[in-house]
């Protein structure tokens, strides 16, 4: 299996930016606006809706606000053909609470999708940094 793991410091509260983390059904206001148009929460699953009118569904595995800690699993279809994928994002606080570090772990069958899922999270984790500060 192929984990892909990318962090980046935001210069925001860690708890700012794990509220809008954990706040699932809102990535497309709060992390990814432009990237997602829209979101929606029906039981354990969140429905992205891509610009382009794609749905990608997601089951939302855990919100764990004690360790800041989301765990989810792209169930289909999306545009990449996966087997398996299973991602977290953590929030740890950074230079003493002034900021916070965000971790982006995701793994993927099979292996020779990784370059492509690499790519979007290195993207993704950047785009969230720079959405995260503005709201700052």
């Amino acid at each position: 299996m192929a984990s892909i793991r990318v962090e980046t410091v935001v210069a925001a509260p860690p708890g700012a930016v794990w509220a809008a983390v954990a706040d699932v059904g809102n990535v497309h206001r709060r992390l990814l606006p432009g990237r997602v148009a829209a979101a929606r929460v029906e039981g354990d699953e969140r429905i992205l809706t891509m610009p382009d009118g794609t749905e990608v569904r997601e089951l939302i595995v855990a919100v764990d606000h004690g360790l800041r800690r989301l765990a989810y699993s792209v169930q289909g279809p999306g545009r990449l053909t996966l087997a398996h994928h299973h991602a977290t994002f953590e929030v740890f606080d950074h230079d003493g609470g002034a900021a916070a570090r965000l971790v982006w772990t995701t793994d993927v069958l099979p292996h020779d999708r990784e370059p492509a899922v690499r790519a979007r999270v290195e993207r993704g984790i950047e785009e969230m940094r720079a959405v995260l500060e503005e709201e700052r």
